[in-house]
Parts: C-alpha cells; structure tokens; sequence
C-alpha cells in the first residue's frame, strides 16, 4: 500500500510539474490583414514575447478578423475569449468620453506631437481609464494623420465642403466636425466606402495616406486636401483582470514585447503614408491639394464649436495638455 501511495504522489508531482509547465496561451485578434502596420505590430509582439518568455507564453494572433469581427471582438476581450485587441480609438467614446480627445479636429499639428503627449503624463494615464470597466490599455498604435477628400475640383476652405455627404467612422466628434462646416456626415463601414464614393452615395472621406491608397480611394475622388486634421488611431487593450492576475516575470515581459511591438508598428505606419502619398502624386488620378496657413486658420476657426460642445466630457486640462504638445 505504501508502495502504491508512493507511485501515486510521485504521478501526481509529475503531473502537476505539467500543468505548471504549460505556456500562458494569449489570443491577439484584430480587424485588418498582416501586411499593415497594426497586422506587423501584432506579429512582432508575438516574436519578441515568445522570446524574452519562451515556454511560459505562446501568442497566437488572428488577422483580417479570423476569429472576431469589429463587432464582436470588444465583447470577446470582456469575456476573456481573446486577450489582445486593438480597437480604433474611435470606439471607445461608450467607454469614457475623455478618449474622445484623439477625435478633435485641427488638435495635433502632427504625429510627432500626438507622440509627445501620448508619452506624457496624462497621454499615458489615459490607457488605464478603462480599467474599472475591465479594460486595460497597454499601448498606442499609429496609422497616420487624416486627409480630406471630395469628388469636386476645391477643397481648400470649410465652405467648399458646404452641402457635401462624407463617411465617417461611429463618433459624435466627427459627426459634429462634418456639421459645423454644413456637411452631411454618414456613418458607414470600411468596406463599403470605395464602392459608395464610386457611386456618388457619398462625396468624400477622410483617411490616412496609406489607406486611401490601398483602398484604391484616389481612383474615385477628384481632390485629396492634405489637412492633416485629425488621426486614425489603435489602443492596444486587455482585459484588466486578466492582466492583474498573470505573474510578474509574464506581466513584465509581455510590457517590453509591447513595448517593442508598439516601436516597429508606429515606424511602418510613417513610411507607409509617406510612400503611399507618393504614390496617389504619381498615380495622377486625384489631385492633391496644399492648404496655405490661411485655409488652416480658416479650418480651425470652423471647428471652434466642436471643441467647445465635447470639452465638459473631455476636460479642458486635457485638450490643453494635448495642445501644449505641438510647440
């Protein structure tokens, strides 16, 4: 009997030594295919954390919404289906207001100072002010800085937007933005955008370089405004009690995977929108207009209301904060 008890604790050593050993499985699903910025960013999290933790961690990343779709995948996080998801900032008004900041027209001259204020002080506590609906933000990931694009010859000023339709993605700031220049914003998904501004559903969009190109939107848009006036966005987020609960060493290493990760992804979005506006320029189909300070001025003045609508959700010290980061 003793003998059997024996084998039997050993068995159960052994077993447990197992289970101890297996790898903390983390799921990084996301909307968009591997050859972007943020589909990089993704893979390269999975290299380095496989790396600096190798048998403690495996990451598994789901592309081109393999697993969950735009829809799902915020609900997936919540239930602790995935671990990893990296939402455009755009989506998270229902969360906390305050992130409505990166919506702002005209706020950041550019994406040197969106990366001033992100690694600031309070750029930085915005990632945890989630935290108590159980998200936790780990870090910022750029796609690039919006231009503005119609189907008409002008688009220098506010009043030649005057009347037009424009996508945009679901957020009260941007659909505030379109109405205070007398423009008729419509909130549509991604997909359907090329065919409707081919169609004349709607007049025009606003986008990053790289994704006017890839989405082919030059082909089907007479103007492209370099205005600069807002950003696309991604908060790298998980869930928070997950995230409270993995051990140290993990927690560490899966920061500097993160951190190397955010580094790569934010560097090719620049190239990406630099080679791509070169490439719309050679193209010849869409004409790229620059603003004079002037037209900027006159674009900001329009914008003026919106500021002043989303500044009691937001806070004033925010948006302040933000602005002192383009001098």
């Amino acid at each position: 009997m003793k003998l059997i008890a024996a084998v039997a604790s050993a068995a159960l050593i052994v077993a447990s030594g197992a289970a101890l050993a297996q790898p903390i499985v983390v799921k990084f699903s996301h909307v968009v295919a591997e050859a972007t910025p943020k589909g990089q960013g993704a893979l390269k999290f999975k290299e380095v954390a496989e790396k600096l933790l190798p048998g403690k961690v495996q990451v598994q990343v789901f592309p081109s919404s393999q697993l969950f779709g735009d829809g799902k995948e915020m609900e997936a996080l919540l239930l602790g289906d995935v671990q990893l998801i990296a939402p455009s900032l755009s989506k998270f008004d229902r969360y906390t207001k305050k992130l409505q900041v990166f919506d702002l027209p005209f706020l950041f001259d550019d994406i040197a100072a969106v990366d001033r204020f992100q690694s600031g002080p309070q750029g930085k506590a915005l990632l945890s002010e989630m935290k108590s609906k159980g998200i936790q933000g780990l870090a910022y990931w750029h796609n690039g800085m919006k231009q503005l694009s119609s189907d008409k010859d002008k688009l220098l000023r506010p009043e030649d937007v005057k009347g037009l339709k424009f996508r945009i993605q679901p957020s009260d700031v941007l659909e505030a933005q379109f109405r205070a220049v007398g423009a008729n914003p419509q909130k549509m998904a991604f997909s359907e955008v090329y065919q409707a501004l081919q169609t004349g559903v709607v007049d025009g969009q606003e986008n990053t370089w790289s994704n006017i190109y890839s989405q082919k939107f030059h082909e089907v848009q007479k103007t492209i405004a370099v205005t600069n006036h807002g950003l696309v966005e991604y908060m790298v987020i998980t869930n928070a009690g997950w995230w409270a609960k993995l051990p140290p060493d993990v927690r560490d290493g899966l920061t500097k995977a993160m951190d190397e990760a955010t580094a790569h992804a934010n560097k090719l979005a620049s190239e990406l929108n630099e080679r791509d506006q070169k490439r719309i320029a050679e193209a010849g189909k869409a004409r790229i207009q620059t603003l004079s300070k002037d037209d900027v001025a006159a674009w900001r003045k329009a914008m003026e209301p919106v500021w002043k609508k989303f500044e009691s959700g937001i806070g004033a010290d925010l948006i302040q904060t933000a602005q002192k980061s383009n001098q």
